[in-house]
């Protein structure tokens, strides 16, 4: 069932610790080596579930050292070892490390095996309210410097589908405001999921700031948002990327944005930014 020689991929709670899958907990106890991205932060959870691990079954593999710590992992696991890799909180290699530990390991010809569980992601996305009829995009964190955020949003205007993104609490106001360019369109916000003072609202993008500004606890905890899809405009929106596609094969940057705007009706800021990944802007 749980063989050696193999990589387990743990996902751990992301607040509330009773979230801990009960196979999780066998593996735990299980493994040889305990690969996690912060050592200390790890040894406090597995005490808080009564497991205890002598100190040379902990290994550090975390942003600045995945690459060459995955030798060590590949060594242990030839020598038949199970290791299970743990992140801080939720699941590894999606908005934290692990991603090319498990591609090293792979690559190596070594067993991986996931063991799904708690994750920011889903867990909003089930309580958002979007259908995800045609499926979701996740963002990942937006651009920590303010122009390049303003863009990304931008072109994130331009996308149907729903999508998800993380924030950190000392930039939650400044999204809040650059989010306010979106107008009627629905997010849904989750602070603190799974945790005590949890808080999981929708509202339009431009009322983010309002919402925030409500309450003196809101600018704490941990972000997660969904931008809600563009349900009943999908053929407008890919419409507007024909028509700018065809203007611009033809025209300078400036003239194609002004009239793909005018003949969809599409945010102009939003085709502007679509138009720079596309065709630089060499004319003014």
């Amino acid at each position: 069932m749980h063989p050696g020689a193999c990589l387990y991929v743990l996902a751990t709670p992301i607040g509330n610790l009773a979230d801990i899958s009960l196979r999780g907990l066998h593996l735990l106890q299980l493994a040889d080596t305990l690969a996690c991205e912060d050592t200390r932060h790890s040894q406090s959870l597995l005490r808080q579930y009564g497991v205890d691990k002598p100190g040379g079954s902990w290994l550090a593999v975390h942003q600045h050292n995945e690459a060459s710590a995955a030798e060590q992992v590949i060594l242990r696991l030839q020598q038949g070892q199970r290791v299970v890799y743990l992140s801080d909180a939720g699941t590894p290699g999606i908005s934290d490390p692990g991603a090319r530990l498990v591609a090293l390991v792979q690559q190596a010809g070594l067993r991986v095996m996931p063991l799904p569980g708690a994750s920011s992601i889903t867990t909003l996305m089930s309580s958002s309210g979007c259908t995800g009829d045609d499926g979701f995009v996740f963002i990942g964190f937006l651009p920590s410097k303010a122009t390049e955020r303003q863009r990304h949003l931008q072109l994130m205007a331009l996308e149907p589908r729903a999508q998800v993104f993380l924030e950190a609490p000392h930039r939650i106001e400044a999204v809040a405001r650059d989010l306010q360019l979106l107008g009627e369109r629905t997010v849904t916000v989750g602070r603190e999921l799974t945790k005590q003072f949890e808080e999981i609202a929708s509202m339009p993008a431009q009322a983010l700031s309002a919402w925030l500004d409500a309450s003196p606890q809101r600018g704490k905890g941990e972000f997660a948002l969904v931008l809600h899809p563009l349900a009943q405009q999908h053929d407008g929106m890919a419409e507007a990327h024909r028509v700018l596609d065809l203007l611009l094969a033809e025209l300078p940057v400036k003239t194609a944005v002004k009239l793909a705007a005018d003949i969809s009706g599409a945010p102009r800021n939003a085709l502007y930014a679509l138009a720079l990944q596309k065709k630089p802007a060499t004319e003014p």
